[in-house]
């Protein structure tokens, strides 16, 4: 698949929601659609070693896009302040492997779900932790901002207060932290923490029940599952016409088996 996708630093966000012309509706492939992310975020939005921006969130912004005639450019951006960013017109829509909650839904609007996550938990092959009560007491890595961080916390109330989180501005961090034995776990996504197990030589999932399996979820994950989330495409509450226009070119991309080629080549079954 061709992309035209590009990354952006913060230093030009300026010039590049000028060029995208991003207060308006929808304009055909006559603007550029300005789309903020976090990276890096293995796999849905990470450089390669030779600068390349790749992932599924990418992929599948380039056939979305493509599918309605737009050019678009991603943006890196702080997930955690991601949010006001869109809603301050620095981008135009958030593509960041984004839950969609009903707080940020209060914030902004989103599309029609496209992915669905679970938040999971990693530790050393080498630790004593063997199910998620045996995370009371411990200090867990999570990314600010997101769902990892709300699952954590989440937990920290389930143990009346006994956990403690240490939050990092990226994953990585998180990760880093986990290998240098700074942290007992990481609480994340579970195709990011996967991502993370698969290149790692002494990383492993903490196995158990959970929230995949009493909500019935078929194909669940054969680990702890905290949560059952969906992604979403993120928009500025005034841009429903585009909005719209997505909904539409993520049906025909399911329809026309685009997106299951695409999910296929970052992740199996």
């Amino acid at each position: 698949m061709e992309r035209r996708t590009f990354l952006k630093g913060s230093a030009g966000a300026a010039a590049a929601f000028t060029l995208a012309g991003c207060l308006g509706g929808g304009g055909g492939s006559s603007e550029t659609i300005t789309i903020g992310s976090d990276i890096p975020y293995r796999p849905f939005e990470y450089e390669t070693t030779e600068g390349e921006l790749v992932g599924f969130d990418v992929d599948i912004a380039e056939a979305v896009f493509g599918e309605l005639g737009y050019e678009h450019e991603f943006q890196k951006t702080s997930f955690d302040s991601i949010i006001p960013s869109l809603n301050n017109g620095n981008f135009r829509v958030i593509m960041s492997a984004m839950t969609i909650t009903e707080d940020r839904a209060e914030q902004i609007d989103f599309s029609d779900p496209y992915f669905t996550a679970y938040q999971t938990v990693i530790v050393l092959n080498q630790s004593d932790i063997s199910s998620k009560e045996d995370l009371q007491g411990v200090t867990v890595g999570v990314q600010k901002g997101t769902t990892g961080e709300s699952a954590a916390t989440g937990l920290k109330e389930e143990f009346g207060g006994d956990l403690t989180i240490q939050s990092y501005d990226q994953v990585t961090g998180a990760f880093d932290a986990l290998r240098n034995n700074q942290v007992s776990a990481v609480v994340n996504d579970n195709t990011v923490n996967a991502a993370f197990v698969d290149q790692s030589d002494n990383v492993r999932f903490l196995e158990g029940p959970g929230a995949a399996e009493e909500q019935g979820k078929e194909n669940a994950p054969p680990y702890l599952t905290l949560t059952v989330e969906e992604y979403g495409i993120g928009f500025r509450q005034d841009d429903d016409d585009l909005r719209e226009e997505v909904n539409g070119a993520l049906q025909t991309i399911r329809d026309n088996g685009t997106y299951d080629e695409i999910y296929s080549e970052y992740f199996s079954g």
